[in-house]
């Protein structure tokens, strides 16, 4: 098996950035959802909200600025927020769990205003603010603005079963449903169909990574990526009728990388545990964990 895509995402529920290598720090792929929009409240604003989103354009300087691009071609570079430089602070909150971010600067929330809504946009500056689900991580596991772990992968071999089940359901004809659906991190080619969910450890290139839950699905992966329309009920119809694992439709699953054994420490920011590529092979480390599976292919 081997490593076939790497994907980042600045700002969390915007267009993708598809490097061929990436640095992983112990809360994701460097850069990846440490920035997001939240409405009034503080509450995240999602494709689940508004599929718009995804039609941001997004790119990353090496300084941390932040480029966005609507649609038109408008075009605005962010500097990074911080607490070091006297930029606001916000509460904020991403799945229940409630944290602070640095607030980007005025200019910024007018231009989101103006293609998108009234949200503010912010930066997660300290990236040890947000746990792990202690259920599932170990102390010291942090996360970006994700929804709730540091890495997202999902299998080719998988896709294309999910593709044949949703051809058998739609004998008239139906759409080949593309990765970026899906908004992995890594995707993996060689495996088997649905494999991935008996992964407990695997080794990535030069990093291991704890498998540690199923990506249960939503309305995202009803969305195409590239013009934003909602496109009917697939692939959840199909999901929920042949891949349910813990009771939702779930494709993928989420990671956790594992720390080097010599320091067993949370990393600070800016460390970095090594280096994914394209092509990396990939080793199965422990397999065999068993989901409850409602219904299975």
């Amino acid at each position: 098996m081997q490593l076939s895509g790497l994907h980042v995402y600045p700002v969390k529920s915007m267009y993708r950035v598809s490097p061929d290598s990436a640095p992983v720090e112990p809360w994701g792929l460097a850069g990846d959802r440490r920035w997001m929009l939240a409405d009034p409240t503080g509450r995240f604003v999602s494709q689940r909200d508004d599929p718009a989103l995804g039609q941001i354009r997004t790119g990353l300087g090496p300084d941390g600025t932040l480029t966005l691009t609507a649609p038109g071609g408008d075009r605005i570079e962010i500097a990074a927020p911080t607490v070091a430089a006297g930029d606001p602070l916000a509460e904020v909150e991403v799945w229940g769990t409630r944290f602070r971010a640095a607030e980007a600067p005025k200019e910024a929330h007018e231009w989101i205003a103006e293609h998108l809504g009234e949200y503010r946009l912010v930066h997660l500056d300290d990236p040890h603010a947000r746990p792990v689900d202690p259920e599932y991580g170990e102390p010291g596991d942090t996360v970006s603005m994700a929804d709730g772990f540091p890495l997202l992968l999902t299998t080719t071999a998988s896709l294309v079963r999910l593709n044949e089940l949703v051809a058998a359901a739609h004998p008239d004809g139906h759409e080949t449903l593309p990765m970026e659906r899906f908004r992995p991190n890594v995707v993996v080619d060689g495996s088997e169909p649905w494999a991935e969910d008996g992964w407990r450890r695997i080794r990535i290139g030069e990093l291991t990574f704890r498998v540690v839950k199923p990506c249960g699905r939503c309305v995202v992966t009803t969305t195409d990526q590239e013009s934003g329309e909602r496109r009917g009920p697939e692939p959840l119809r199909t999901l929920a009728k042949h891949h349910r694992l813990r009771k939702q439709a779930a494709f993928g699953m989420n990671l956790i990388p594992e720390r080097p054994a010599s320091t067993g420490l949370p990393g600070q920011d800016g460390d970095v545990l090594g280096t994914l590529r394209l092509g990396d092979q990939i080793e199965v480390l422990e397999d065999g964990r068993q989901w409850p599976v409602d219904s299975r292919d």
